[in-house]
């Protein structure tokens, strides 16, 4: 890696944590050139502002978000070639991942840009909620293709189900957050795959 795209880096991981830490308006240009060691026209030279920053950081987020879903469905497609059993596979990992991260889920950038949406500019809200109908689409696919095979046990849609769990996944990173306890979002994780189990079981005839 060239020195300046190590520099690029380097801003962008010092700004990643101290956003997720503190929030984006907390987090000033100033205290991140300090940390970085560099000038500001060193900054600049990355990024035009803040804001540039921002995009720069929740476009390498998501890319490495995809990478980390890519990486779980193919370990479970891998497993399985039934489409509910490979997402049961696929939950089980992915709470296994999250075990593993030395004190728990960093945070969600996709979150941060949420919360503090008029800190943002149009881009960077766009490209946010493109990534939330992103995850959408994602495991809406995947219910369809469950529910093609396992009528589910009550009337719900694929779309209700792909929403579920992206607000499984945030609302268990502010209670782990809430509560000082990385383990909630890996069991709520869990507790879901139990909902989905109990909801696609064959039911016996009466």
């Amino acid at each position: 890696m060239r020195k300046g795209e190590q520099t690029r880096q380097r801003i962008m991981d010092i700004a990643e944590a101290a956003i997720l830490q503190k929030g984006f308006g907390a987090t000033s240009i100033d205290e991140v050139i300090s940390e970085a060691e560099i000038t500001k026209s060193g900054f600049i030279y990355h990024f035009q502002d803040k804001n540039q920053l921002a995009l720069a950081l929740l476009g390498r987020y998501l890319e490495r978000d995809k990478a980390l879903l890519d990486d779980i469905e193919a370990r479970a497609d891998a497993l399985s070639d039934d489409p509910l059993q490979r997402f049961l596979i696929g939950l089980k990992l992915f709470a296994e991942v999250l075990e593993d991260i030395p004190g728990g889920h960093p945070g969600c950038f996709v979150a941060t840009v949420c919360y503090q949406e008029r800190l943002f500019n149009a881009e960077v809200r766009e490209l946010n909620r493109q990534a939330v109908l992103a995850w959408r689409t994602r495991f809406q696919a995947t219910f369809e293709e469950i529910m093609t095979a396992y009528p589910p046990a009550i009337p719900v849609s694929a779309e209700e189900l792909a929403d579920m769990v992206s607000t499984i996944v945030e609302g268990g990173l502010i209670m782990a957050k809430a509560v000082t306890d990385p383990s909630v979002l890996p069991r709520q994780l869990l507790h879901f795959r139990n909902y989905v189990k109990l909801l696609f079981q064959p039911r016996l005839n009466a």
